[in-house]
């Protein structure tokens, strides 16, 4: 299942609170790149915060994998998880009429 991962920031964090986590953090999200969980990933042009679309079985098994991630585990970023099903709309197109 494709599940779309956006950041929160945790209000109230200073800005110097991530600079120990990011290198740490970049090397766990190449291991799940790497391990085909995550999909691609983005930042927002708006706002620097991460967009991620995974493969996970379901929200529940995203939401474990996000956990991993050394920004999420310092208490810094949380994400909002939103699992995606595929448009049906365009078996309309195709439907055999009755």
């Amino acid at each position: 299942m494709k599940i779309l991962a956006i950041e929160r920031e945790v209000p109230g964090v200073a800005a110097g609170a991530f600079e120990p986590h990011l290198e740490a953090e970049a090397a766990r999200v190449w291991e799940l790149y790497q391990a085909g969980v995550f999909r691609e990933l983005y930042f927002r042009a708006d706002r620097p915060d991460a967009v991620l679309v995974l493969e996970c079985a379901d929200a529940a098994e995203a939401e474990q994998i996000l956990g991993t991630l050394p920004l999420v585990e310092a208490g810094l970023i949380t994400f909002d998880i939103i699992p995606l099903a595929a448009y049906p709309g365009f078996a309309r197109l195709f439907a055999e009429e009755m």
